[in-house]
């Protein structure tokens, strides 16, 4: 018996629609291969029609001819690898791999194919059962057609009888993503109406970075808390214009803060696997791009933070000025609570003799201190009449501390006199409040402050009710319960009258 000197390679033909179906996660990721197709021709419009039995797909790009044709159904091709950008508008062609309308078969029981250019027109019908009868026949039915000259160039798709249901908005919702919309000489309609690309809101960080692979360009956008979403979450990768995958870069360990945050990154050197819905992670191409996003993110989270620290600051300055209002008006009723001593009184009213002298009570005020601004002791002033040395030199009043730049402080005055607030982080495992000379610092980490700030409802009374515990200490009590008994004043009379 002869031994052949060598094997044919066979491939069983049926095998092709089973790897087009397994290439596509989602069947609907047919309509954006073939809208991508359109694109690499040099199409400016596609018109997508859904219908319950069909689904047409028609643009105005080059077409095909004969030899187009052939190249079109020559399985894994290298046309486009070989010719990497389209002829007229140099786009860099998206799809690869040519398995795509096979793929479709998945999803329909037939695929035709019209196309058109310069003269050549023609028809190919490509039918599932038709295609597995015939296992030994590799050949789809050609049929050529009279030019229509008011179609002109291009190639119209349309998958028959189809087999699964394609909704409208999860269609657009595909084509957003994963076709070039902002490309320019490119518009994509379905069912008559424009596809338009998804528009962020927010605060923009601009990505522009190089690898030696390629660079890698786009921004992140930090969303506005009222359009916050946990749907379609993630930083969108895109390749030539069209979106492959979303990925979090690790933001998948920052909370809820994850809902504000969208972006779109372009990355053309980046290697796409079959299904064009991944990437070949092993490869050094990606490893260089992961590093490049590590340091985007580390700059997104910073950015984050600065944002919830003024939405935080925000809700606390309003918190905080409610507290010491009211404070204000406590000390006002029990003038002997006051740690600054007397309060002050304003000019007398002479008008109507001395009879009718009326001291004035000077209006508390509330005041946002400057970064370095001093803060007033708390020691009355001299009287007026007392004479000031010119030989003693003028005490250095203490600045408020600040740790970081998201301290809030606010400045409550008696005339001359001030107390002052400060709203920091200290560390959750540092002091809740505490007092330097006139000067209150509240922990905005503590356990307790963090859980109160939540609560609408108690967050005015607990910043109150720490403020008056350090006031009612600073007036050097005899004992513990007699600065207990000054704040429980405080706080009821700060409180009961509404």
């Amino acid at each position: 018996m002869s031994v052949p000197a060598s094997l044919p390679v066979t491939l069983d033909k049926s095998h092709l629609i089973t790897i087009g179906e397994r290439l596509y996660a989602q069947s609907i990721d047919l309509i954006r291969e073939l809208v991508n197709n359109a694109y690499d021709a040099d199409a400016t419009r596609v018109r997508i029609t859904l219908a319950s039995d069909a689904i047409t797909i028609e643009d105005n790009g080059s077409g095909m001819d004969l030899e187009g044709l052939k190249q079109y159904f020559n399985i894994g091709s290298a046309e486009k690898l070989l010719h990497p950008l389209s002829p007229r508008y140099q786009r860099p062609r998206i799809g690869q791999f040519g398995i795509g309308k096979f793929a479709s078969l998945s999803a329909c029981r037939r695929f035709e194919v019209f196309t058109q250019r310069e003269g050549f027109a023609a028809r190919v019908v490509f039918d599932k059962e038709a295609w597995a009868v015939s296992s030994d026949v590799w050949e789809v039915p050609l049929e050529l057609l009279q030019p229509d000259p008011d179609r002109g160039d291009g190639t119209t798709l349309r998958l028959l009888q189809l087999t699964k249901a394609f909704s409208e908005t999860d269609v657009e919702r595909r084509l957003i993503e994963g076709v070039p919309l902002r490309a320019p000489h490119f518009e994509v309609y379905l069912n008559a109406r424009k596809v338009m690309p998804r528009a962020h809101t927010g605060i923009r960080i601009p990505v522009l970075d190089g690898t030696p692979f390629g660079l890698v360009s786009g921004e992140i956008i930090i969303l506005p808390a009222s359009s916050a979403s946990f749907q379609d979450t993630g930083i969108e990768i895109r390749v030539k214009g069209a979106t492959i995958c979303r990925e979090l870069f690790g933001m998948e360990s920052w909370g809820k803060v994850v809902a504000r945050v969208r972006g779109e990154i372009n990355a053309d050197f980046l290697p796409v696997t079959s299904s064009r819905n991944g990437f070949i992670r092993d490869s050094e191409a990606y490893q260089s791009f992961a590093e490049v996003m590590s340091r985007v993110m580390a700059e997104v989270r910073r950015q984050l933070e600065v944002v919830l620290g003024e939405k935080e600051n925000r809700r606390a300055g309003r918190a905080l000025n409610e507290a010491l209002r009211r404070i204000q008006r406590a000390l006002a009723a029990n003038p002997e609570l006051s740690p600054l001593g007397l309060l002050p009184v304003g000019q007398e009213d002479t008008r109507g003799g001395e009879a009718a002298r009326v001291k004035k009570e000077t209006k508390p005020q509330i005041a946002v201190v400057a970064e370095g601004a001093e803060i007033a002791p708390a020691t009355p002033e001299p009287e007026a009449d007392q004479a000031k040395s010119p030989d003693v030199p003028a005490k250095r009043r203490p600045a408020v501390q600040r740790l970081t730049t998201n301290a809030l402080v606010r400045k409550m005055k008696f005339g001359s006199f001030g107390i002052s607030c400060c709203l920091d982080h200290f560390g959750e495992d540092a002091e809740e409040v505490f007092s330097e000379g006139s000067v209150i610092y509240i922990n905005r980490d503590h356990p307790l402050y963090r859980r109160e700030m939540k609560n609408p409802k108690t967050y005015v009374l607990h910043v109150a009710r720490l403020l008056t515990q350090e006031i009612a200490l600073m007036k050097d009590p005899e004992n513990p319960r007699q600065a207990f008994a000054r704040q429980s004043r405080l706080l009821k009379d700060a409180f009961s009258r509404d």
